[in-house]
């Protein structure tokens, strides 16, 4: 799981979203807890990183950010891809889309997490 970017973050919620589906038609429980669980600690971590005052203030409003896409796939998956679409398209988002592509510019790669799926 990463989600060292927006990018990241959206490659690894699309990835658990298709998994969900896949253990949802097959009545596998445990499955779809699985992917629960790994989208709450992506969630948890996006959440320390972003109140973290160790951590850029920027870097910190780009977890916030993150999380709140985590936790808003965990509430409601059946509708994260139009509920993205749409706060992608706000300019609150793509203030902070553009802060992001100017400090990867300046500092590579950021945070992401050790968890992986399958």
């Amino acid at each position: 799981m990463s989600f060292s970017s927006f990018a990241a973050a959206e490659g690894t919620l699309n990835r658990l979203e298709i998994l969900r589906r896949k253990y949802q038609s097959a009545s596998d429980k445990k499955g779809v807890e699985y992917c629960r669980q790994i989208a709450f600690l992506g969630r948890r971590r996006a959440e320390l990183i972003g109140r973290n005052k160790r951590v850029s203030l920027l870097k910190r409003r780009q977890k916030q950010e993150i999380a709140t896409w985590f936790r808003i796939w965990l509430e409601t998956p059946d509708i994260f891809d139009n509920w993205l679409a749409l706060r992608k398209n706000t300019e609150e988002f793509r203030e902070l889309l553009q802060s992001e592509c100017m400090e990867g510019s300046k500092q590579g790669e950021g945070h992401g997490s050790g968890a992986k799926i399958p």
